[in-house]
């Protein structure tokens, strides 16, 4: 078995799904940054040369100010004071009163993984599974996603941390509300300054348009290395919308191949 094969199988795209396009059939499936993936990637959509950072646009794309400021107004609305430690986090994602979402929840869905990691990779919400378990991307989205890290070589409990945004499964699965999203991207926020990552992988439309405050299509804001607080950005497909779509993997294993080339150059 080649190593292509092998990677497509960790990524449970074997032998159901083939690279159908010219353009991605090019891209390297390389576990890592290596100078197999330097030499795929520059024959691909998302060519990188050698100094990454130099190549690929930074957050050019038009902000989104109306959004920020609505956002930044609902925030601010509810007094919120940082915690210090993550068990005084913890603390306050599981006593959170801030939105009628925690009412109609059994349990918050806080984060895993390593909290000294050097990805952090952020979802939307919880679905049923993840409130059941008390952990984010659980079952098939979460078998899913773990293919994609192993893939990457990573683990959920080695070098990498998984949030989401909403730490609250809304009723039925139904999207959380802007006032929703707001009360609770503090506690994110506050995630994202105690881990400290390298680099932040945007699962979704929802988690890319919170972090960044850009109110774009996700087509739109892949292939883009954004930037938040100083910390690189990259958007991709959630995997929820993989099980929906799985031709989409393809475009997945695309953008992981451009995040291991910016967390090398990190």
């Amino acid at each position: 078995m080649d190593r292509n094969e092998a990677m497509l199988r960790e990524l449970n795209l074997y032998p159901q799904w083939t690279l159908r396009a010219p353009e991605l059939a090019a891209v390297s499936l390389a576990p890592t940054h290596t100078p197999a993936i330097e030499s795929a990637a520059q024959n691909a959509t998302l060519a990188l040369p050698p100094a990454v950072t130099d190549a690929i646009p930074t957050t050019n794309l038009p902000v989104d100010r109306a959004l920020q400021a609505s956002v930044a107004s609902l925030i601010t609305a509810v007094d919120f004071a940082p915690a210090k430690t993550w068990p005084e986090l913890m603390l306050q994602v599981r006593d959170c009163q801030r939105c009628g979402l925690r009412a109609g929840c059994t349990q918050t869905v806080f984060g895993v993984g390593d909290t000294q990691a050097d990805w952090l990779f952020v979802g939307d919400m919880p679905r049923a599974d993840e409130e059941l378990q008390g952990e984010p991307f659980a079952a098939e989205i979460g078998h899913l996603l773990d293919n994609m890290l192993a893939a990457m070589q990573l683990t959920r409990d080695n070098n990498v941390y998984l949030a989401n945004v909403v730490k609250c499964r809304p009723a039925e699965d139904t999207h959380p509300a802007a006032a929703e999203i707001a009360q609770c991207l503090p506690y994110l926020q506050r995630q994202i300054e105690l881990v400290q990552p390298k680099v932040i992988v945007a699962l979704g439309k929802l988690a890319a348009s919170n972090l960044l405050g850009e109110e774009l299509a996700l087509d739109e804001l892949r292939g883009v290395l954004h930037d938040y607080q100083g910390i690189p950005v990259i958007v991709t497909y959630h995997p929820a919308y993989l099980l929906r779509k799985p031709t989409a993997k393809a475009q997945v294993w695309q953008d992981l191949c451009f995040a291991l080339d910016v967390m090398s150059a990190a």
